[in-house]
């Protein structure tokens, strides 16, 4: 284990999210009321109870650390360590029924994300990412795969082209009009899968800290790369365009894409 993650906090990443998914697997599939937020986006009692659980446990294992998350908002965002929650990532397909949505556990030391955890509760499919370290996949090695053809070979995935605002989305059809095939929907589950092996590319813009911070230990343990559109790393500051590949190749050429 590197010295910017020590093995009890992943060991307390991976019993946060065994808490937060006994509550979501509790209410999926079942009636509940769906309340709206100011941005208009869904939220369920099982969004608020897995994120009260995950930082009612934080609170009293590590009382100094920061909190940011999607439905309680932050606190002590100065730190040394702070953990970014979403606990449900893919709201519209939890409350349609369809397991591909994810709880996200980030740990950021510093503002860079060093540990995440992408748990499919459903399924039952848990990625763990820690810098230094492999990925690993329910316990098992996750490794990217290559893509020697580069973007006209690749499998392409992202959560919906409404989500690309004003400029962004004719960035996002340069690239789509340039892979191979392309699969929407997902969510952070698409890039579990990028660290398996079964994408090559996901792109998306407008995503929070909570949306991303998570998946970046996941995918670049597993080999790949996460960057903003401009090749830069992501931390506590980025803006939300993001773009993860499992070849450099890949991912050099959906940067030239983006850019015009």
């Amino acid at each position: 284990m590197t010295e910017t993650c020590p093995a009890h906090l992943v060991a307390l990443a991976q019993r946060l999210a065994d808490s937060s998914a006994s509550v979501i697997r509790r209410y999926f599939r079942t009636p509940f009321s769906v309340d709206d937020k100011a941005d208009h986006s869904p939220v369920t009692i099982a969004d608020r109870e897995a994120e009260r659980i995950i930082r009612t446990i934080i609170e009293a294992q590590r009382p100094d650390d920061g909190i940011h998350g999607e439905e309680y908002g932050t606190k002590n965002l100065d730190a040394e360590w702070v953990w970014v929650i979403d606990p449900i990532d893919g709201t519209k397909s939890f409350i349609t029924g369809r397991p591909i949505f994810g709880t996200l556990i980030a740990l950021l030391h510093q503002g860079r994300p060093v540990l995440g955890v992408i748990d499919q509760p459903i399924v039952g499919d848990r990625w763990v990412g820690v810098t230094g370290r492999p990925t690993t996949h329910n316990g098992q090695p996750a490794r990217v795969r290559p893509c020697p053809g580069g973007l006209a070979a690749s499998m392409f995935g992202t959560t919906s082209p409404d989500l690309f605002p004003g400029e962004d989305y004719d960035a996002y059809r340069r690239v789509v009009a340039q892979v191979k095939t392309s699969a929407y929907g997902g969510d952070c589950y698409t890039y579990g899968l990028l660290a398996s092996g079964y994408y090559d590319l996901v792109v998306e813009s407008g995503l929070k800290l909570y949306d991303f911070a998570a998946l970046v230990p996941v995918v670049t343990g597993a080999g790949g790369l996460m960057t903003d559109w401009q090749g830069n790393p992501l931390d506590a500051n980025s803006t939300g365009q993001v773009v993860a590949a499992g070849d450099p190749r890949t991912h050099r050429e959906a940067l030239a894409a983006l850019a015009g």
